[in-house]
């Protein structure tokens, strides 16, 4: 209760961004320990535009990579050495979803990406529910597409545990009537965890579970819920993956477009939450301390570089900000 009622006044400090007005990017301090983690008169600043939604952001060697989900494409920024506001960007794949002229009004493109062991990248291909090794120059190859002979609905998100297994989400957002889509084969929308060659289920009770991160010790899982009901689970993580004591983590009153999305965690074990009026920053055990509200709908987040610099994926443009505690960084971040 203590957490939904901190969630209800969260959002009660950004009426205006509710209503669909356009706020200026900035960062709300909703409690004093927020200076630690964002020093005080932090800038947000926006850096590429003229995307239709963007998503997946993921650093690798040098460049910022990026799905956009409805313009089903994928392309890098690369920021300009000595002009921070400016770069870079490039198309580094197009019908990246999988099929051709997929309408913008479509989640018919790709969404996350995780650079792998190999350095390759490991994509979400939404439009035919697979996820795909990519190479730096937009060429793939299969990785997963089904279990038990059924295909994927549409993975979204997905992150390497500290045990090297793959774990990601598969809701139904890719599909173009998603849970009613004649071509969904699965009874569920998973959190499914890959390890030795086997695809496995973990959660199968999240009726669109959408973004996915470990607290820095590998100890605690959280998945984010779009809809109906719209929250942030913690599972605690035992041996070979096994998953107990499920609990709410946050949830979100009402209903909203800017759904839980997107997350990531910080080496202090903060999470950085996307969802109704912005992303909001919040300590591990739960508390809200701080948003960050630009004029978009945020989707995701990624830390970058040394890991403090951050970057937003907001619907049509890319937005950056600089923190004072690193980002947890990827099993396989190359810098």
């Amino acid at each position: 209760m203590k957490t939904v009622l901190t969630l209800a006044l969260c959002l009660m400090a950004v009426p205006a961004l509710a209503q669909g007005a356009k706020a200026p990017p900035h960062v709300e301090r909703l409690d004093p320990a927020l200076d630690a983690v964002i020093a005080p008169g932090t800038k947000v600043e926006k850096v590429a535009t003229g995307f239709i939604f963007t998503e997946g952001p993921m650093w690798k060697d040098g460049k910022l990579w990026f799905s956009d989900v409805r313009g089903d494409k994928v392309r890098t920024f690369e920021p300009k050495i000595g002009d921070p506001k400016s770069g870079k960007v490039t198309v580094i794949l197009s019908d990246s979803g999988g099929v051709r002229n997929a309408p913008p009004t479509a989640n018919s493109g790709s969404n996350a990406m995780v650079t792998d062991k190999d350095g390759s990248i490991l994509i979400c291909r939404m439009a035919i529910g697979t996820i795909e090794r990519m190479d730096d120059h937009g060429n793939l190859t299969p990785f997963l597409s089904r279990y038990e002979g059924k295909r994927l609905n549409s993975p979204n998100d997905l992150v390497y545990g500290p045990d090297d297994a793959l774990w990601f989400t598969d809701p139904s957002f890719g599909l173009p009537k998603m849970d009613a889509d004649p071509k969904k084969q699965l009874k569920f929308n998973a959190v499914w965890r890959y390890a030795g060659g086997k695809l496995t289920p973990a959660i199968t009770d999240m009726p669109q579970p959408n973004g996915i991160a470990f607290s820095p010790d590998g100890k605690t899982l959280y998945v984010s819920n779009s809809m109906p009901d719209m929250y942030v689970r913690a599972y605690d993580v035992g041996a070979d993956g096994k998953l107990s004591n499920p609990r709410t983590f946050i949830s979100y009153p009402g209903s909203a477009d800017d759904v839980p999305d997107g997350m990531k965690v910080d080496s202090a074990g903060n999470v950085w939450t996307t969802g109704p009026g912005g992303l909001r920053i919040i300590s591990p055990k739960g508390k809200v301390l701080g948003q960050i509200v630009i004029p978009e709908i945020v989707a995701n987040i990624a830390f970058a570089e040394d890991g403090k610099t951050v970057y937003l994926t907001g619907s049509t443009s890319l937005y950056r900000l600089h923190s004072r505690v690193a980002g947890e960084i990827p099993k396989y971040y190359r810098k």
